[in-house]
């Protein structure tokens, strides 16, 4: 009896023992933040004018799942100047030019995670004093995007890029290619967004950009970006 109790014992012992162990935790990553304002693609008109040549933008964005703070990035496409700041909420005012283009994003990010989410990119014109017609947003390059190594087809590659104003009246780009890392004019006028059959050789790398030219006589130039023909 006695050796019968002690058994019982041992096995009531290691059982405890085997069942008490924790379970962690799954770290869930942090979800995408949804843009709010200031619109996509939209003239920025609302806003607390600090001086003629700038004003202060409250960005808003939805709340991320998991999320326990945020990295708000503006871009300015004037000058390319990129300014970042975090915060807790959903909501950031910063200081801005007026009369100028922007992008912007924002990166969520969690305390119980590495793992960092992206999200949309949005951009928009800020407002300025006395101004009836914006200048077009600068082109986005698109094929070939930068840095990118373009197979050729019989000697032969395609341009393609995106344009937009907040006043709808884009009326043509200028298209600018070249081996040199300031490329010149290739082609004036282009109604389209694309450009085909154009005339490359392989191993050598090029440059190009996008100059846009509204009805209003506005103009904006795109990045330069570079890329590599197989």
């Amino acid at each position: 009896m006695k050796k019968l109790i002690l058994l019982i014992g041992y096995a009531l012992l290691f059982a405890g023992c085997g069942g008490g162990k924790d379970v962690p935790e799954a770290v869930l990553p942090p979800g995408k933040a949804a843009l709010l304002f200031p619109a996509k693609d939209e003239l920025c008109t609302q806003g607390t004018v600090l001086s003629p040549t700038q004003s202060a933008i409250t960005f808003k964005w939805n709340a991320a799942d998991h999320a326990t703070s945020y990295e708000v990035s503006v871009k300015n496409l004037l000058t390319q100047t990129l300014t970042s700041q975090s915060t807790t909420a959903t909501s950031l005012a910063l200081t801005l030019q007026r009369n100028t283009p922007y992008s912007w994003t924002v990166i969520s990010r969690s305390s119980q995670s590495d793992s960092i989410r992206r999200s949309d990119s949005w951009k928009f014109y800020n407002a300025g004093p006395g101004t009836t017609n914006y200048a077009p947003f600068p082109a986005e390059l698109l094929i070939p995007a930068l840095g990118q190594t373009v197979v050729a087809s019989n000697g032969k590659i395609k341009l393609d890029w995106s344009g937009n104003d907040v006043d709808g009246d884009i009326v043509n780009y200028d298209v600018y290619l070249g081996t040199k890392s300031d490329p010149a004019v290739w082609v004036k006028d282009i109604k389209d967004s694309e450009l085909n059959s154009i005339d490359v050789v392989s191993g050598q790398r090029y440059f190009w950009k996008i100059v846009s030219h509204d009805a209003s006589g506005n103009t904006s130039y795109s990045d330069i970006f570079q890329f590599t023909v197989r």
